[in-house]
């Protein structure tokens, strides 16, 4: 860490490099601890269902991505491009959880080329504070307690004017002497990344290289960041004159982004892809004609996602996950128009679900979960897509195939979404009764 301006009573400042060792340590340590996190009892509640320890891991790994790229070295720059990234790549309800602290933490340095410690601090207590403010309607729950613990533990050292690495100890030292009886798996993985950024920030770092091939990974049962790379920068150009066809334009961009659409209009070729380095594409670009009409959108930021310009198939659609092809068949069968794989056992990030839905199939779309593992997902999808997305969740596959039947595309997307709840209400208390039937007969 360089100490250069005296623009606090530390005279410390943090620089880009700072931040990069520290979010390359929290990764490192979820790379050791996400089998500890994933053994943890609470696990197998609704909220963290699944392997939550595997969720932030994979969160974290699209996270550091952009941090083997990346040319813009000011603390503000990469804290953007790593948030942009963890929201985008984010799995399960933990996984949405630590990218809101990211994106917290961006939000507190943006504009910034180093900052001093107290600065550091405070965009610290914003990353507390965002993910907080990701389950607003649970105040109670382990991890939202002992975040607002670990705020004030911060808020304390940063009153003091105390060094960053003292402010990341008495965070830690906050969390660990939270009043609770046992940590749950929210608790932990608070602590561990406060303890990956610490280490990572005194240059105690251990971890294969970010940028290499799956192998590596493979051989550790862990899979490779670079499976999990985001794209979170929406690109959209006209070409004039192009020079290419659109087959040998689309083919090109197959190569660098994802979500590509060229559509040839009259004398020009409207270009939509989506990239982690925009620049990139706009290099490419300007080869192949007179380019114009730029558009680039974060799509990690809330509302930030126009639609496509194509006419829509229909008003709205239906989106569901289904864990296999079996299911998705009979998903498909109930009237489901959009189905996403959940095969993989962390579930779909949240750019899979931004990029089915992204599309020209409908202008709006319901997505409809059967996994409280998938809630904060969706309803990150949600904060980026606006009202062009409403959210629904139910239980278990027997809710999900009942609140499939309840939809019908006459409807609107309210009277839809009121359908489909009251058809899972309605279930759920069946089963509740059935379950008490049972009881009193044996």
């Amino acid at each position: 860490m360089a100490d250069t301006i005296d623009n606090d009573n530390t005279g410390e400042m943090i620089t880009g490099s700072d931040y990069k060792r520290m979010v390359l340590g929290a990764y490192g340590e979820f790379l050791n601890e996400f089998e500890n996190i994933n053994a943890v009892k609470e696990s197998s509640t609704f909220f963290y269902s699944g392997k939550p320890g595997s969720d932030v891991l994979r969160t974290m790994g699209a996270a550091v991505i952009p941090l083997t790229e990346a040319v813009n070295e000011s603390i503000g720059g990469l804290a953007r491009r790593v948030a942009d990234a963890s929201v985008l790549g984010a799995r399960g309800n933990a996984g949405v959880i630590v990218s809101q602290i990211l994106r917290g933490i961006a939000k507190g340095l943006i504009g910034k080329y180093t900052a001093t410690s107290q600065e550091f601090g405070k965009a610290f207590q914003y990353g507390i504070l965002y993910a907080q403010k990701a389950v607003p309607e649970e105040k109670n729950r382990p991890i939202i307690v002992a975040s607002k613990v670990v705020a004030k533990g911060a808020h304390d050292a940063v009153k003091s004017g105390k060094h960053i690495s003292d402010i990341l100890l008495a965070a830690i030292k906050a969390s660990s002497e939270n009043n609770s009886t046992h940590k749950d798996c929210g608790e932990q993985i608070l602590q561990v990344f406060l303890e990956g950024c610490l280490k990572g920030l005194q240059g105690d770092l251990n971890l294969p290289p970010i940028d290499v091939g799956k192998k590596m990974y493979e051989a550790r049962g862990i899979v490779s960041p670079i499976h999990d790379k985001a794209r979170p920068y929406c690109v959209s150009f006209l070409v004039a004159n192009p020079k290419l066809s659109v087959p040998l334009i689309e083919k090109e961009l197959q190569e660098i982004g994802n979500f590509v659409v060229v559509e040839r209009r009259f004398k020009t070729i409207f270009i939509h892809v989506h990239s982690e380095h925009p620049g990139t594409i706009l290099e490419r670009a300007v080869a192949w004609g007179h380019v114009g009409e730029i558009h680039i959108n974060i799509m990690a930021e809330p509302h930030a996602m126009a639609m496509v310009q194509q006419a829509c198939i229909m008003p709205q659609a239906l989106l569901t996950v289904a864990e296999n092809d079996e299911w998705a068949q009979k998903l498909q069968e109930a009237g489901a128009m959009v189905i996403i794989d959940g095969s993989d056992p962390s579930g779909p990030s949240v750019e899979e679900i931004v990029n089915a839905a992204h599309s020209d199939i409908a202008n709006k779309y319901i997505l409809l979960t059967d996994s409280e593992h998938l809630r904060l997902v969706m309803h990150q999808v949600k904060r980026i897509m606006g009202d062009r997305v409403s959210v629904v969740v139910a239980n278990n596959n027997e809710e999900q195939i009942y609140a499939v039947r309840a939809f019908f595309p006459e409807l609107s997307m309210e009277e839809n979404v009121a359908q489909m709840r009251e058809a899972i209400r309605r279930m759920s208390q069946d089963r509740k009764k059935n379950i008490l039937q049972e009881d009193k007969d044996n």
